[in-house]
């Protein structure tokens, strides 16, 4: 039984590792009727859940007119096609909850060298 449950956990699609305050491109299969297309949401990752199959990871973004879109995903989501890392962030927190108070400079953060 427990080999059933670690072949589960390890199905990995070979996603990119990701840390808190990286700014992220995720690539998402969206069904609308019968048709189905992929829409990319690029936002910084504010927080990062581990749980084995139910990790999860929490992507934010200014959409238009400043107001901030957060957006949930589960990190074994056969909808997520692909995850792209475009830059790393240097923080020092697990949570990055005090972002959505942040606008303009004061929301910027220091890059992390890879």
């Amino acid at each position: 039984m427990t080999d059933l449950i670690k072949a589960l956990e390890a199905d990995e699609r070979g996603f990119p590792q990701l840390h808190p305050g990286d700014t992220v491109r995720v690539h998402v299969r969206i069904v609308e009727g019968n048709r189905e297309r992929v829409q990319v949401f690029n936002g910084v990752v504010i927080r990062l859940r581990r749980g084995g199959n139910d990790a999860n990871f929490t992507v934010r973004r200014i959409a238009s007119h400043g107001i901030g879109v957060e957006r949930t995903f589960l990190l074994r989501s056969p909808r997520i096609e692909q995850i792209e890392v475009v830059r790393h962030a240097k923080v020092r927190r697990a949570q990055l909850y005090y972002m959505r108070e942040r606008r303009g400079k004061s929301a910027r953060m220091k890059e992390r060298r890879v």
